[in-house]
């Protein structure tokens, strides 16, 4: 008889414990609402290098309406009859926008992919390029986004809120898009870290909760939690493979680690990705609670913004003035088991952090499957070409507001500060996620 497997003991996250603190203080929002329809969210990759025009990688922007970055490239890979592993992107993207991306495709050339088309996607144009596309190969990301509901003649009152974001820059917090529609994939990357593959089971496929799932998703998670394996594998929706796949081996095997490692290896990644996004997340909210983000601090590791380089500040008075023209800024941890680390203060902050959630640097190496190197991440960003604008559609009037992004930022941290509605954070975002995984910046002279 297959018995419930047994929750295992392991810090679980609170996902309305920690609120983020606005940078700007004591100012009124305009409050609204984004993501009304897919035609609010426009977002535009702005590539790191143009394709050459030669080499055996396609590189092709398509524009996608309704699609995630990974349905967009399980689609393709379909048509093309290719693995999804083949083909190349910067960036993640949700589907309630209107999104343009670039996809890499080897051996491919562009009649081969000209054709291609849906409702919810088609190519933009495609060229061959020499290498395949790596996460983190963009200059920025463009966007245009309307937000509803909303005064028209509130647009005066952002001004003053945007030149100071556009001054002092903005928090770099991960939005909620990187915690997953339940706002829980850290607690699966911590269940994963810590090697509790019983609690990365009940938190994927149980834990019912009716104001977060459908009534058939709900109801496959009820059966789960009661210890009745096949009704709730006969309850999860065909879309739902992950799920269907680690409890099918579940069924069959009875041990929690082949159902895990049924999951597909880039799915859990991100987990573990969420998990040092919530990390460093708490840091950033730390320094902006306590300090100001353009502050630098004895010990910091300071990120040069013109090549990603990161140093140690050892008089902070000296450096203070290239923080202050935005050359560099201090730098929070993506943790992992070669991630540098700084001294002081910055350095108390985030080790009494991650001892709070008992996790050590080396923790993040211990599985060779998932391990992450780790990577210093900027505390703060600045938007660049800020624009506003009011009117109204058929659907009502709204203020759009366009700005460009730093790869990895997300636009829901810029508009809660003007928005001053963290109902923002539980509309999905849109931005890129950067390779946690790659090296951590090396330290260069400053």
């Amino acid at each position: 008889m297959i018995q419930l497997i047994p929750l295992l003991a392991f810090a679980r996250y609170n996902r309305s414990a920690m609120t983020l603190p606005y940078l700007i203080e004591n100012v009124d929002g305009i409050g609204g609402r984004i993501k009304q329809r897919p035609e609010d969210f426009f977002v535009q990759e702005l590539p790191a290098y143009e394709p050459s025009g030669e080499g055996e990688h396609l590189f092709m922007e398509i524009e996608k309406v309704g699609l995630t970055t990974l349905g967009a490239i399980n689609r393709l890979a379909r048509a093309l009859r290719i693995s999804p592993r083949e083909i190349g992107y910067a960036g993640l993207k949700d589907s309630l926008a209107v999104c343009r991306q670039i996809f890499s495709i080897p051996h491919l050339r562009p009649d081969d992919v000209r054709n291609l088309k849906w409702n919810d996607l088609h190519i933009v144009w495609a060229m061959p390029h020499g290498n395949k596309l790596r996460p983190g190969h963009l200059a920025g990301n463009r966007f245009a986004i309307r937000i509803r509901d909303v005064n028209p003649t509130a647009i005066i009152r952002l001004r003053p809120i945007l030149n100071q974001l556009a001054v002092h820059g903005m928090p770099n917090y991960f939005g909620s898009q990187r915690f997953g529609l339940r706002g829980n994939n850290h607690e699966l990357g911590a269940a994963l870290v810590r090697g509790d593959d019983s609690a990365v089971l009940n938190i994927l496929l149980g834990a019912p909760d009716s104001g977060v799932d459908d009534p058939v998703i709900f109801q496959a998670r009820t059966h789960f939690q009661n210890g009745q394996f096949p009704q709730a594998l006969e309850a999860w929706p065909q879309h739902c493979q992950q799920e269907r796949r680690a409890l099918a081996r579940y069924i069959q095997t009875q041990r929690p680690a082949d159902a895990v490692r049924t999951i597909d290896r880039p799915v859990r990644k991100l987990w573990v990705s969420a998990l040092q996004s919530h990390l460093f997340n708490e840091v950033c909210a730390d320094r902006v609670r306590h300090h100001s983000l353009s502050q630098l601090l004895a010990g910091d590791l300071a990120m040069k913004h013109d090549n990603g380089a990161c140093f140690k500040v050892q008089d902070p008075a000296t450096e203070q003035p290239r923080a202050d023209r935005f050359e560099i800024s201090p730098t929070g941890p993506m943790p992992g088991y070669r991630m540098s680390w700084p001294d002081g203060e910055p350095a108390r902050i985030e080790r009494e952090i991650l001892a709070a959630h008992n996790f050590t640097p080396d923790d993040f190496g211990d599985n060779q499957d998932i391990r992450a190197r780790g990577q210093r991440r900027a505390l703060r960003v600045k938007p660049a070409d800020l624009d506003m604008s009011a009117g109204a559609d058929e659907h009502g009037p709204h203020i759009t507001l366009a700005f460009t992004l730093p790869p990895g930022s997300f636009a829901t941290t810029l508009l809660r500060e003007v928005m001053r509605n963290d109902d923002v954070e539980s509309q999905q975002d849109t931005a890129e996620a950067p390779d946690d995984n790659q090296p951590s910046h090396q330290l260069v002279k400053p």
